[in-house]
């Protein structure tokens, strides 16, 4: 039964309700062991990024709580895990420092930008503006993933061994972490708390699936820390603080909102950026799709919530995604669990926190980097089409040493560039009939493949356009040339045009001249298989000849088979003319 067209619409504006309808109840148990592991890193990110935007700890939780709930309503990833990011709070702080010197202004101006952020996102969402998603293939998403690894990885390898790094980019911080490591400041407690928590996850991983091993290593982590009173002697993630969300825009004015308009423009594109690429990522690995579009309102929609209730922008995060994806989360119900359980424990528990060790958290981010990390895929790309390999390679090295955002923009550069080479220079090849094979076939891979006496059979295995018309037309007029060097008599060239899918006025010209050129020799033309939107295209250009149709009926064939079969027909039968007395 087709569902009514108002529950289809419904649904796809609230997808949340959709899997709610559809809940299966095998989801269950993963989706709230995961919204546990979840809550574990939700509370002590959201506050330490908070500071980073140089905004009171709790903002950061509200930015947590409120975005979660949002999306898990309206957002069409099943388990993308939204929140702080680390590539946004420095250009937050940066944006709003210079306008406030308190913490209520701040908050207040924090909250506009998130809003400003929403509004240009919804608007791109209702523009269909997602379509930009298209440009992430296979290869750079393959690249951006193991760069985030990296990313990760060096970001987190001190806070395992117990103590912290200054650094601006990927290379300062593993070169202080080096240094950290021969200078003696691996801290031991830290460090055994945090391999063993690591060893922990990834045995449990490999070995007994079914036991939630990120839950297992924080919980233990938390209780040995509380029974030995280790909270003092080694980095912990600190005790949340208390409130709940609430508006807090009171102050702002119409000069703030305009000083704010670029900053929310540049966020929203690295957001959206960096949101679309994990979301099309994680919904690829689970076998379903996204809609680049309905992300970019989701994200917009919750960046509008949070903004009106104390929080600051957000983004997908490519930390707790995975961990989220680790620990079983199968539906956004695991968003839901994570944010009501950070309401839980700033009722009733708000030092749990205290005695979490941060080199346990680092071991769980690390264990979640480490199943984003793809070599055996990148070799593959290098082994079957050595220019997707270079694709990955560049968006890793990208995302890695100069930014996410920049990283894509870099790698989706190089894909642009190398799409224009391909068209530019297609695989371009002459065809002929290979005897027990039907159809006719590229001679360089069929060797005995036979030539059609007076005939010419072209492939031209690309789009026509202002980039190859010129390639295009030489090649015909090299092969005319050849062959007749090689003693064979043409009269015609047939070009199976069934590739050739677009024909602009550039690539029409250098038609036209190929034409000309070909009447003088006297051989005809023949376009077969041309599909009718490019034939129609072509007919639009009201091409002349003599005062007729350049291109009528007769120099189109429905199949190079068909032209051929007219063809021979006409020799033999001009043949037996000759021969009758």
């Amino acid at each position: 039964m087709t569902a009514p067209a108002s529950t289809t619409t419904l649904g796809r504006w609230l997808p949340g309700l959709t899997t709610l309808r559809n809940y299966e109840r095998g989801w269950l148990r993963g989706d709230l062991v995961a919204g546990a592991v979840l809550t574990a890193l939700l509370i002590p990110a959201g506050m330490g990024y908070a500071e980073v935007a140089g905004l009171p700890p709790v903002t950061g939780l509200y930015a947590t709580i409120i975005p979660l709930l949002v999306y898990a309503i309206v957002g069409p990833s099943r388990i993308l895990v939204l929140g702080p990011d680390s590539s946004l709070a420095p250009i937050i702080a940066a944006s709003i420092i210079p306008l406030a010197a308190v913490d209520s202004e701040r908050i207040a101006l924090a909250g506009l930008l998130s809003i400003e952020v929403g509004i240009v996102l919804l608007v791109a969402g209702l523009l269909r503006l997602g379509f930009v998603t298209d440009l992430l293939s296979k290869p750079i998403r393959m690249g951006y993933l193991n760069g985030i690894a990296l990313v990760v990885l060096i970001g987190q390898l001190p806070k395992l061994l117990g103590f912290s790094v200054d650094g601006d980019s990927v290379i300062s911080e593993a070169v202080e972490t080096v240094k950290g490591i021969a200078n003696g400041k691996v801290e031991w407690l830290p460090t055994a708390i945090g391999l063993i928590s690591l060893a922990v996850i990834l045995g449990l991983k490999k070995w007994r699936k079914a036991i939630p091993g990120v839950l297992v290593a924080v919980v233990g982590a938390i209780i040995i820390v509380a029974i030995f009173g280790w909270s003092d002697d080694l980095p912990v993630a600190g005790a949340m603080p208390r409130g709940f969300p609430a508006p807090a825009l009171g102050g702002v004015t119409v000069s703030d909102a305009l000083h704010l308009i670029g900053p929310a423009f540049g966020i929203a594109l690295i957001a959206f950026a960096d949101t679309s690429v994990l979301s099309r990522t994680f919904a690829a690995r689970a076998g379903t799709t996204v809609n680049g579009s309905q992300e970019m309102a989701a994200i917009g929609t919750a960046n509008v919530a949070t903004g009106f209730l104390g929080g600051f922008a957000v983004s997908a995060s490519s930390s707790r995604t995975p961990v989220a994806e680790q620990a079983g989360a199968r539906t956004q119900l695991t968003s839901v669990v994570g944010a009501v359980l950070i309401v839980v424990f700033i009722l009733v528990a708000p030092g749990v926190t205290e005695y979490l060790p941060s080199s346990a958290l680092a071991a769980v981010v690390i264990s979640a980097a480490l199943s984003l990390v793809d070599i055996r895929g990148v070799v593959e790309l290098f082994r079957v089409k050595p220019v997707e390999g270079v694709l990955s390679v560049a968006a890793f090295l990208g995302v890695a040493l100069i930014g996410v955002l920049q990283g894509i923009l870099v790698a989706v550069g190089l894909s642009f560039i190398a799409f224009v080479n391909l068209a530019w220079r297609p695989y371009r090849t002459e065809l002929g009939r290979v005897p027990g094979v039907r159809g006719y076939h590229d001679v360089t891979r069929y060797p005995q493949a036979q030539h059609i006496p007076g005939v010419l059979i072209l492939r031209f295995d690309a789009p026509l356009f202002f980039a190859n018309g010129g390639m295009f037309d030489d090649y015909v007029r090299s092969k005319v040339v050849e062959a007749h060097a090689a003693g064979r008599d043409i009269h015609t060239v047939v070009l199976a045009a069934e590739p050739i899918t677009e024909i602009d006025a550039t690539a029409v010209d250098e038609l036209v001249e190929l034409d000309d050129f070909l009447i003088t020799h006297n051989i005809t033309l023949i376009l077969a298989e041309m599909k009718d939107p490019v034939r129609e295209q072509l007919a639009r250009y009201n091409l002349m000849l003599d005062g007729k149709p350049r291109f009528d009926d007769s120099r189109f064939a429905p199949t190079t088979g068909a032209k051929i079969d007219e063809i021979t027909g006409q020799i033999r039968t001009d043949i037996g003319r000759d021969d009758t007395p």
